[in-house]
């Protein structure tokens, strides 16, 4: 099929070109955790079709964001990955997702929620604090883990369930302390503090934390 293209000779028109159709940045934000199965991709993507999913994932490919390859065996399965120029789009889902927070007011009663969709806003978090290392945080939906200090360009910024080995700094909290925090209400520092974040670990993300 032809490319779908708003035929403007302008940067922005040519970055929606690519991966400005519903449900492929989604898609990156799922990929940025590293290669994913169709199915699983399917089922951290509530109220997508599989038809639409298939389809995004072609034209991801034919843009040169996403790859599709064979896992060797004994698994033999395929995966999907982000290419070098799909991993540029870290700091793109990291910038929407600042701009969207203040929308993250009540849940609806239909909202799906996984822990790691706060993965991206929270690495913008602990940027901020300097430093880098692996922070394992634990959700009431659920555990993830970033990565802080890289740019995505070599290998996933986060993961899904909690990191092989010994993380840098453990962060417990609620979701509604989290949202306040990804909203801007309250710094992690402020959150610590206050209690409402328990922080272990021995790394210099969380000493930081403990000492502010």
């Amino acid at each position: 099929m032809p490319r779908r293209s708003y035929d403007q000779y302008c940067a922005a028109a040519r970055a929606l070109d690519a991966v400005g159709d519903r449900w492929t940045l989604l898609i990156v934000r799922e990929l940025l955790a590293g290669p994913r199965r169709y199915t699983d991709l399917h089922a951290d993507l509530p109220g997508v079709s599989t038809d639409v999913l298939a389809s995004r994932l072609k034209d991801m490919e034919r843009e040169g964001v996403a790859e599709r390859r064979r896992l060797p065996a004994p698994v033999s399965a395929y995966v999907y990955e982000l290419t070098p120029r799909g991993r540029e789009l870290l700091p793109v889902l990291q910038a929407l997702g600042e701009w969207g927070a203040p929308a993250l007011d009540e849940r609806g009663p239909t909202d799906a929620v996984r822990a790691h969709w706060f993965a991206l806003p929270l690495l913008s978090h602990l940027e901020r604090l300097g430093g880098e290392g692996v922070v394992e945080v634990r959700l009431d939906e659920g555990e993830f883990h970033v990565r802080v200090g890289g740019s995505g360009a070599d290998g996933p910024v986060y993961g899904e369930g909690a990191v092989s080995g010994e993380p840098d700094a453990r962060l417990v909290l609620g979701t509604e302390t989290c949202v306040a925090v990804v909203r801007g209400e309250l710094t992690l520092e402020e959150a610590a503090r206050a209690g409402r974040v328990a922080v272990s670990g021995d790394g210099a993300l969380a000493k930081v934390l403990r000492e502010t």
